[in-house]
């Protein structure tokens, strides 16, 4: 087995190249070049003979096998004697292969010395004139999907070949930088004549022409313009805010102070999904968000459970009740909801309906309430078969509250009333209409044409409040009749 020597080419002005790669390649007969698409090559071609590996990346469909092969090549070539294998920059810097030769090579007891030359990154460091005592992360333009993207720390990213793969950096970028935030393109760093830098922001990054090619990378300085994105990020902001440090408030509220924000936040969001808001639907949903991430760190601080424990088990929850998709069980869709039920009452160990009735929440809204227990019902076939018993049968209940009315009994005025309600769900249910939202539509259609009323009365000089009955049913009649809804 010979030995395989490992140079960096320096990053690519001839003049960086160390003495020790220089001695090493005049010294070589056989000297193999991962590519020679290197400025530093053109001045070296006179002085040595190589063999340019650039034919593998032709072969194979990514740069992962590229590597692959390129390494298992080196290899192989070590079995005929000693060998020069150069790299471009450092070879302990964004050099892929040299971590795979190296432990190709350890198991099969093949020595090997890497010579190191200047980096691209030293290089990029100094032509942008900075420090980089304050810690910086290099990443892969290749690797960028896996990798950990820390705002608080400036980032070099490497091998920015074209403009696609800018545009995929900045898709990627975009979610924890702001769009505005400022980027270097640098190209050609530590080639005298080739250097050159352009400042851009994130959002255009894809957008500069010509500007990419083997020799391109990008440098995010460290920035406060980030993007919270994550859960994560709010979970540590809630446990800031409910430490010993953080917000008076935050720290005094329990699961049960907390009732009604959610309640008052989902009613919230219904109204930006009605106003066909999307800005503000965003805004409810996060409202809602931090909710839950504020009943989890409650959770966690008393010890009976935390986010991880609730995700597990919505998603246990989720693949468990619906086997048609994740255990590729056949399931008929006409009966989807029954067997949803079924699957509920099994993860509830239930044994009965009325269990299931008795589990509907006591806090819903009364007209919601109802429709889901006429609904559960109706999944075990309690129900009317035509709609025309359930008109029948609000006029029964209709008449049954007159006659209380006319009898002067208060107890049973309220409970027919209720049957009444009831049985208008019913009805409602039959024409596929949200009761809750019917009446919801109502009550603002009462609150235009009231509003109607009391300015025409006021463009008249007078007050509804001095108006006879007939006078005000005659703004009524013209608020409809206008068709204010």
């Amino acid at each position: 087995m010979g030995k395989i020597k490992i140079v960096g080419l320096g990053p690519g002005d001839y003049s960086l190249i160390s003495q020790g790669a220089l001695e090493a390649l005049q010294s070589s007969s056989r000297i193999f070049l991962r590519t020679e698409k290197h400025p530093t090559v053109d001045k070296l071609k006179e002085t040595i003979k190589y063999t340019s590996l650039d034919y593998f990346y032709d072969k194979e469909e990514n740069f992962e096998d590229v590597y692959g092969k390129i390494s298992e090549f080196v290899i192989d070539l070590s079995k005929e004697g000693d060998l020069v294998y150069a790299v471009p920059g450092h070879p302990r810097v964004a050099e892929r292969t040299v971590s795979i030769i190296e432990s190709m090579a350890k198991e099969k007891g093949i020595e090997v010395e890497t010579i190191a030359s200047m980096s691209f990154v030293d290089a990029m460091f100094n032509y942008l004139a900075i420090d980089p005592a304050d810690g910086f992360k290099l990443v892969d333009a290749f690797e960028i999907e896996n990798a950990y993207i820390d705002t608080n720390t400036s980032m070099i990213i490497t091998q920015i070949y074209d403009s696609f793969i800018a545009s995929n950096i900045k898709l990627k970028l975009m979610e924890y930088y702001d769009y505005d935030q400022e980027v270097c393109i640098v190209n050609g760093a530590g080639v005298k004549n080739l250097e050159s830098k352009k400042y851009v922001l994130l959002h255009e990054l894809d957008r500069i022409e010509n500007k990419f090619d083997y020799l391109s990378s990008l440098y995010i300085p460290k920035s406060s313009k980030r993007m919270y994105n994550t859960v994560h990020e709010l979970e540590k902001i809630m446990s800031t805010l409910r430490s010993p440090s953080g917000c008076d408030w935050d720290k005094k509220q329990t699961h049960e102070s907390l009732k009604k924000y959610l309640i008052e936040e989902s009613y919230e969001l219904c109204q930006a999904i009605d106003n066909d808001d999307i800005d503000e639907m965003i805004e409810e949903l996060g409202d809602i968000l931090l909710q839950v991430i504020f009943h989890c760190q409650i959770g966690e601080e008393e010890g009976f459970f935390d986010l991880k424990e609730v995700v597990n088990g919505i998603c246990t929850k989720l693949i468990h009740r619906h086997p048609h998709v994740f255990n590729n069980e056949d399931i008929d869709m006409e009966t989807f909801e029954r067997t949803w039920e079924q699957l509920k009452q099994e993860e509830k160990g239930e044994t009965n309906i009325t269990e299931g009735l008795k589990r509907i929440p006591a806090h819903l809204p009364a007209l919601i309430k109802a429709e889901k227990i006429q609904h559960k019902a109706s999944l075990v076939g309690f129900d009317w078969d035509k709609i025309e018993d359930v008109i029948k049968k609000i006029e029964e209940e209709y008449k049954e509250l007159l006659d209380e009315c006319e009898a002067g009994n208060i107890k049973y005025i309220k409970e027919e009333l209720g049957d009444l309600l009831f049985s208008i769900v019913n009805l409602a249910r039959f024409l596929k209409i949200d009761p809750e939202e019917a009446l919801n539509c109502t009550s603002q259609k009462f609150i235009n044409r009231f509003e109607f009323m009391e300015k025409s009365a006021m463009n008249s000089n007078k007050k509804l409040e001095n108006m006879t009955l007939e006078e005000q049913d005659e703004l009524w009649n013209k608020a409809k009749s206008n068709k204010i809804n």
